[in-house]
């Protein structure tokens, strides 16, 4: 009987941790990081929760690195679960490394798409922040043509050098890529879907960080082993019937958005 295997991508996030922890025991972990030694980092700690039959591989997922752990997938077993949180924590990135990360998604998803079957459940992350870009503009076409060089083009053109709309847009072609790919999935019987954290902590947070608490409903953050929980939830088979969506994941943020909006413009921290 071929074990199930569990793939998370971004290891060294904290949010990757927490959900290989709920969910190494059952079946095989495969973790992939660009860090080498994140990847390190992050076995040592599941090796100490008792998590035995964990394996790595250092990937750039942007190039050839979804085909090779797709490979890697292939000899270890069946696919049963893919999370794909690489990039999470992109604020701070460059757009031509915002574009990398979706462009590796996508490359992810044509890897994997082949390995599924009825048993699997495929997660990628996004953000919450997707849900600030109006979702009537130009760029919206754009954003779902991940590979045809254009989306660091679009980045650079509808945020005028905004890093922060950027990663928000980024975010948003996640779930619209989503979205457009869980029709191919579903002719193989598997399930695909997104998930949108809130705010999990503040080292990479926006300046506007302390009005987004004060007009979220449960007026805190996340943490990771929140956010993972309703990640393991729809991996299992309780969810066998959702497919296509995205999960906010927020604290009530986004539901109380049109009054953070307001507050945000008269501090004049607009970012759309």
């Amino acid at each position: 009987m071929m074990k199930d295997v569990y793939v998370i991508t971004g290891a060294s996030e904290t949010l990757a941790i927490a959900l290989a922890k709920r969910i190494g025991q059952k079946g095989t972990l495969l973790l992939a990081d660009s860090c080498g030694k994140c990847l390190e980092q992050a076995k040592a700690q599941l090796l100490q929760e008792g998590i035995l039959d964990v394996y790595t591989e250092t990937a750039d997922l942007a190039s050839e690195g979804a085909a090779h752990l797709a490979e890697k997938t292939a000899e270890l077993g069946q696919l049963r679960g893919l999370v794909h949180a690489a990039g999470l924590s992109n604020a701070n990135h460059s757009k031509r490394q915002m574009a990398d990360h979706v462009i590796g998604m996508s490359r992810m998803l044509d890897a994997f798409l082949p390995l599924a079957d009825e048993t699997t459940s495929a997660i990628m992350v996004s953000s919450m922040t997707a849900y600030m870009v109006p979702q009537n503009g130009q760029y919206m076409d754009v954003l779902k043509q991940q590979l045809a060089g254009k989306l660091e083009e679009t980045l650079n053109q509808f945020t005028q050098g905004d890093a922060g709309a950027a990663s928000s847009m980024a975010k948003l072609a996640v779930q619209l890529i989503v979205e457009d790919q869980a029709w191919a999935w579903g002719q193989k019987g598997a399930r695909l879907n997104s998930v949108s954290p809130g705010m999990m902590d503040t080292a990479d947070a926006y300046e506007d960080i302390q009005t987004m608490l004060e007009h979220t409903p449960l007026r805190r953050t996340a943490e990771p082993e929140e956010i993972a929980s309703a990640i393991e939830f729809l991996l299992s088979d309780a969810a066998s019937y959702i497919t296509g969506i995205d999960l906010r994941i927020d604290g009530g943020t986004i539901a109380n958005y049109p009054r953070m909006k307001a507050a945000m413009s008269q501090k004049k921290m607009k970012r759309f």
